[in-house]
């Protein structure tokens, strides 16, 4: 194998914010944020959504819009008829 071509592994801390999650995983992602927790300083990233928020893994459901893309559109710019 050749040197110096693979990126850092490392542990890293990431943030599920909609669940106000943490997760430290192993990782090569790139980040100058730091963050601490657990009293170890980790590379620090957020996240949107996760396993711990997601609907497919919390079992949540959520209701998605029931109407269709035209008649969304259509009753946005209803004003504009003529």
């Amino acid at each position: 194998m050749r040197t110096n071509i693979h990126p850092e592994y490392r542990e890293v801390l990431f943030h599920d914010t909609n669940a106000n999650a943490y997760f430290v995983i192993g990782s090569t992602i790139q980040t100058n944020n730091t963050k601490q927790y657990e009293g170890k300083e980790y590379p620090y990233i957020t996240l949107d959504i996760s396993s711990a928020s997601h609907p497919f893994y919390t079992g949540e459901i959520r209701q998605a819009s029931n109407e269709g893309r035209i008649a969304s559109f259509n009753k946005r710019f209803a004003h504009y008829k003529r």
